[in-house]
């Protein structure tokens, strides 16, 4: 037997077991269907409540981190006093259909308790069968579910109107807008007016996006020169683009370093600017690397796309190549990583390795890079070139190959982090200030300045003098 016809036998079962009061579960193919993908979940229908999933202490977190968060007062404005006058619930839960805000007169809330009608739990259709949120998020529309037409028999005293909510930057549901209600008492305005509420809702996320994008097209529209030509969200949304009429299109999400296709057939290579990312038109079959070798991570290579994990050895000798596009004799690179004592044919020997990894791309004599080469810690020193300090400190994870003794590469890593600290202690804000903090940079006047700038209730400062204390103490 099939999974959709013992589905099907399950559903016949429960109507001969459940006496129907109003239109039945065959009455409506929408509802049918959600039986079905219900049941073939192993959802049982003498459930007796939706299922807990976040707890007192992990709710608050997760509902500050949630983007409805501050959209919760227009909702509540929307459609709070709605749920008061008719006793009813307005429940709002995000895409998986957690419950995060529940709010209508306390009489119904002790009765929704009793089935997890109430925050923490989860109303998914794989949790607990055809529902009013759960069969909206699986359909992406708004839904009104009455009575017996939910999977489990506990909900038969309960109706509900649904409708998700999509977020517009990146297209995918992200929550979900419910009025809940005994069985009977669901007036038919009140589903136009949960539409609206989502409506209006997603129209304040447009806003907000609108805001977001004019803000990256001000800082970052001036890198579209030469072969840069798209400028695009970190979510893959066309801000700015040569020709115009790409803008307001969308490609899949870049990663820094790979390889993506334009809407005029041409591959381009994703350079990430903190917030966004350029792409930069590749120009035949010429191959690109990416290299990123910043912070206390492995370092790795990306080669036309493909991630290639290195040794220090290797990183430090792209490293080198990279800020020496001319290219540098065996002696000279020799010179550059070990000093005086360095050995060319120990070189010569890291240099076959290497060339084992990435191919043709890696020349001798001299030893240099046949490609389109970028890595993150040129990215940053062109940022901060142009005044850029937010989005130089935001890509800087850390110091360049923090691990190696290489004396070369050792004066390039403090002269970034000279220069990133010095523009950030004249130009940077408090998010800039920050952020530099999390690169693990026990830096004392930053951890000052930062102290010197956030306001007393700004957990921030805290975290900042906290941070000072313990360096002090193991100085």
């Amino acid at each position: 037997m099939t999974r959709s016809s013992q589905a099907d036998r399950a559903i016949a079962d429960c109507d001969r077991r459940t006496p129907v009061v109003g239109a039945g579960a065959g009455d409506r193919p929408m509802v049918t269907d959600s039986w079905q993908r219900s049941l073939a979940a192993g959802v049982d229908p003498d459930l007796p409540s939706a299922p807990l999933v976040f707890d007192a202490d992990t709710l608050p977190g997760f509902r500050e981190c949630h983007p409805l968060d501050r959209h919760l007062p227009l909702l509540r404005e929307t459609l709070r006093g709605t749920a008061d006058a008719s006793a009813h619930l307005m429940v709002v839960t995000d895409a998986e259909g957690h419950v995060l805000w529940s709010e209508g007169p306390r009489s119904v809330r002790r009765r929704a308790d009793r089935v997890g009608l109430a925050e923490g739990f989860r109303w998914a259709e794989e949790s607990v069968g055809t529902n009013g949120m759960g069969t909206a998020l699986s359909v992406g529309g708004p839904v009104h579910i009455q009575a017996t037409e939910h999977l489990i028999r506990v909900l038969h005293a309960w109706s509900c109107v649904a409708a998700p909510i999509t977020d517009p930057d990146t297209g995918k549901v992200i929550g979900c807008v419910d009025i809940t209600g005994a069985k009977n008492s669901m007036h038919p305005a009140v589903i136009a007016l949960v539409q609206a509420a989502a409506r209006l809702t997603e129209a304040e996320l447009m806003l907000e996006m609108a805001r977001r994008d004019e803000h990256l097209r001000d800082r970052y529209f001036r890198h579209l020169h030469g072969d840069a030509s798209v400028l695009v969200t970190a979510t893959g949304r066309i801000l700015a683009a040569d020709p115009d009429g790409w803008r307001d299109g969308r490609i899949a999400v870049p990663e820094a370093g790979h390889r993506v296709t334009l809407p005029d057939g041409r591959t381009a290579v994703a350079e990430i600017l903190g917030q966004a990312f350029v792409l930069r038109a590749v120009e035949g079959d010429r191959p690109s690397l990416m290299l990123r070798l910043l912070g206390d991570q492995q370092p790795q290579a990306f080669l036309d796309g493909r991630r290639i994990p290195l040794s220090l050895r290797h990183a430090e000798l792209l490293t080198l190549m990279a800020l020496h596009p001319s290219g540098l004799t065996c002696e000279q690179s020799s010179f550059h990583l070990y000093g005086d004592e360095g050995n060319p044919v120990t070189v010569r020997a890291e240099i076959h390795r290497l060339r084992a990894q990435l191919g043709d791309v890696v020349r001798a004599k001299p030893y240099r890079l046949d490609c389109d080469v970028d890595a993150d810690f040129l990215t940053v020193r062109r940022l901060l070139g142009t005044g850029n300090v937010s989005a130089a400190v935001r890509l800087y994870p850390g110091p360049l190959l923090p691990r190696s003794e290489s004396v070369a590469i050792q004066s390039e890593r403090d002269d970034l982090n000279a220069q990133l600290r010095r523009q950030l202690l004249h130009h940077g804000d408090i998010d800039d200030l920050w952020a530099y903090a999390q690169t693990g940079e026990d830096d004392l006047e930053v951890l000052g300045r930062l102290m010197a700038v956030l306001p007393p209730g700004d957990p921030r400062r805290v975290a900042a003098q906290l941070r000072e204390h313990r360096v002090l103490s193991d100085g």
